[in-house]
């Protein structure tokens, strides 16, 4: 055979080759035959399939953190704060949080994302998809911090998300679903009592923005004032332009550090979250006869103070009677009046918080402590002079959808998980009112937070933002 003769032969031999392969990778199967690589190429496209170009499989997405940034981001919000480092305080719309409020602004247009605010001051920060129509998937938390708190509550959240988008695009994703990052106001109830404010709005609250319109802080500063001064709330106070409508987002996933000490002492490097659990808070109010603490005797007073004292450790026996772990009480302040050392309590002033996953059993034991104030204010006779539950939201469940695409992406990172219950309340819980909800836990040190030794190592963030990374593309692509 001749030497042209065996050179066609061979280009022949490799141009059948490659067309088979060329077949074998984009061409569409029946189910019985179609290679397992190729369904998953499918399955997880960026593209649609019908153009070969395109294709892009989430697993051999390079999701590359660079975990020295984010670890300056977080050290230089930080700074903005009313107290010294490394204490935080930045409370809603003072200097500092109108600060930071800036900082984040420009780190959502550093990743080339379009920003908006809305009317109390939510920030949104879209990715848009390549299907800009469809629901966006939505990831965010908070920046606010509690007076001589810690930098990574919520920040990590935001932060986080943030280079999350930096991740897939430096990995050349490309979004079906928008994506969007949502930095919500006033998750902290510092300033005007009201938890979650930003995201409670959002989710459609028109008692909130009712209440809005007549609310106070302790400087006797009206919330539109403090809004206005911060630059926002312009439109003749008009808060209804807040509220989101029921399927704004397709899905929502917030990133928090646990604030709580299982997934460090466990060495489970993600925590994926299951339900939130709410609480119900309450103010009581006890009303004695004061008198001198040498003079009046012990069987004829009538101490508010001990009628606060004895209620406050009622509310730790109905919680433990509950049965479970889940349900947890707080008596978080405690005021008498007159506050002296020789001066029998007129006035007992409590502050109560119980929480728990299951609202049923938490509700059971708020009746159990208002029985329990009735009865010591009989016995101990005093009059109960308030009573008041100022708020009892229901717990939430994250999305089981949500959940499976945690658990996947924290697998194909080769990252143990653990299903878990944040006990802990967030903006995720207001969120679940309008949107499938998930959250991811980091470890944080000793379970450590709203104090000033915080502590997120970064090896815990780059596993975080690694997870949030992959879980918004799989939910951006469903």
């Amino acid at each position: 055979m001749s030497r042209i003769n065996v050179s066609l032969v061979l280009i022949c031999f490799f141009s059948f080759i490659i067309t088979s392969h060329s077949k074998s990778t984009y061409t569409e199967f029946d189910d019985d035959d179609e290679d397992a690589t190729i369904k998953t190429m499918h399955q997880f496209s960026g593209y649609p399939p019908s153009n070969p170009d395109h294709y892009h499989s989430l697993s051999s997405l390079s999701l590359l953190v660079d975990s020295l940034s984010l670890q300056k981001q977080i050290d230089e919000l930080a700074t903005f704060s009313d107290s010294p480092l490394p204490a935080v305080t930045r409370v809603l719309y003072t200097d500092m949080d109108v600060a930071g409020r800036r900082y984040i602004k420009n780190l959502m247009g550093l990743a080339g994302l379009s920003v908006r605010e809305d009317a109390i001051g939510n920030i949104f920060g879209r990715w848009d998809g390549y299907e800009p129509e469809l629901a966006a998937v939505g990831t965010g938390s908070h920046t606010d911090a509690i007076p001589y708190s810690g930098k990574y509550d919520g920040v990590v959240g935001v932060l986080g998300a943030i280079e999350a988008i930096n991740v897939l695009k430096k990995a050349g994703f490309k979004p079906k679903r928008s994506l969007e990052v949502i930095m919500f106001t006033s998750e902290e109830p510092t300033r005007f009592g009201i938890s979650c404010l930003g995201s409670r709005l959002l989710a459609g609250s028109e008692t909130l923005e009712k209440a809005l319109m007549n609310t106070f802080d302790s400087q006797n500063v009206s919330f539109l004032d403090a809004a206005k001064s911060a630059g926002y709330t312009r439109d003749n106070d008009d808060l209804s332009s807040v509220l989101l409508k029921n399927g704004f987002y397709s899905g929502f996933v917030e990133l928090h550090i646990e604030q709580g000490p299982i997934l460090e002492a466990e060495g489970i490097p993600i925590g994926v979250v299951t339900a939130i659990a709410a609480p119900a808070s309450i103010k009581v109010d006890f009303e004695g006869v004061g008198g001198h603490a040498g003079a009046a005797l012990m069987p004829s007073r009538n101490d508010a103070g001990l009628a606060a004292a004895e209620l406050a450790l009622a509310v730790e026996k109905h919680v433990l009677d509950s049965g479970s772990i889940d349900t947890v009480g707080t008596v978080g302040i405690l005021d008498l009046h007159p506050r002296a050392v020789n001066s029998i309590p007129s006035k007992a002033h409590l502050e109560i918080d119980t929480r728990d996953i299951n609202e049923t059993r938490r509700n059971e034991v708020v009746e159990k402590i208002h029985q329990s104030a009735i009865d010591i204010a009989k016995k101990r006779r005093v009059k109960l002079s308030g009573f008041e539950i100022v708020n009892q939201d229901p717990p939430a469940l994250a999305d089981s959808n949500i959940i499976k695409a945690m658990e996947a992406s924290s697998s194909e990172l080769n990252l143990n998980y653990k299903l878990m219950v944040s006990r802990a309340y967030h903006d995720s819980l207001f969120m679940a009112r309008v949107s499938p909800m998930g959250m991811i836990f980091i470890p944080c040190y000793k379970g450590y937070s709203h104090k000033p030794e915080e502590y997120a190592a970064p090896e815990d963030l780059v596993n975080g933002v690694k997870v949030l990374a992959l879980t918004l593309a799989k939910l951006s692509l469903s």
